[in-house]
C-alpha cells in the first residue's frame, strides 16, 4: 500500500515511505543534526520530536541508528563512522546498556590513537552526560546501547 499524502504533489512529509515501482526502500535511520535525547528506555531514545527503537550513535554529522554486533563485547569495528569524524569529536561517551563494563583495550587503543578521550558508562549517565556536554557546545560524540 503505497503512503497517502493530503495532495499528489505534495512532497512527503516525516514518516511517509518512500515507495517505488521495486516496493518500499527503507533507509538508515539518520537525523541530520545534533539534538539532545529527550527519553530513552523501552528499547529506544526520543530527540527532536522523534523516537527511535534501538541503539544510536550521536556524531557531529547527527544522530545515527546503531547496530553494534554484540553490545556485550563492541569492536573497533562497531566505531567506524564515529572515526571517520574523528577530528571533530574530543570525547566519547559510551552508555553501555544497565550496567557499566569496562571498553575492550584495542577498541580503548583505537579510540586514543585517534585522539577521543572515552568514557563508558551506564546509557541513563551517557544522555545525562551528552545533553549537558553538548550544551555547553562541546566536541562530544556518544554511543547509546537502548536500554529496557
Amino acid at each position: 500500500m503505497a503512503a497517502r499524502r493530503s495532495r499528489p504533489d505534495a512532497p512527503p512529509r516525516r514518516g511517509d515511505k518512500t515507495v517505488t515501482s521495486k516496493g518500499i526502500v527503507i533507509r538508515e535511520a539518520h537525523f541530520p543534526g545534533r539534538a539532545p535525547i529527550e527519553a530513552y528506555g523501552n528499547g529506544g531514545f526520543r530527540f527532536a520530536d522523534m523516537s527511535h527503537r534501538g541503539s544510536l550513535l550521536c556524531l557531529p554529522s547527527g544522530i545515527h541508528g546503531w547496530e553494534p554486533a554484540d553490545p556485550l563485547a563492541l569492536t573497533v569495528a562497531d566505531f567506524d563512522r564515529l572515526l571517520t569524524e574523528a577530528d571533530k569529536v574530543e570525547i566519547l561517551l559510551v552508555g553501555m546498556g544497565r550496567d557499566l563494563r569496562p571498553l575492550p583495550a584495542a577498541l580503548r587503543a583505537a579510540l586514543k590513537a585517534a585522539g577521543i578521550a572515552s568514557d563508558p558508562m551506564s546509557t541513563g549517565a551517557a544522555v545525562r552526560t551528552y545533553n549537558v556536554l553538548l550544551a555547553e557546545e562541546r566536541a562530544v560524540a556518544a554511543a547509546l546501547i537502548a536500554v529496557d
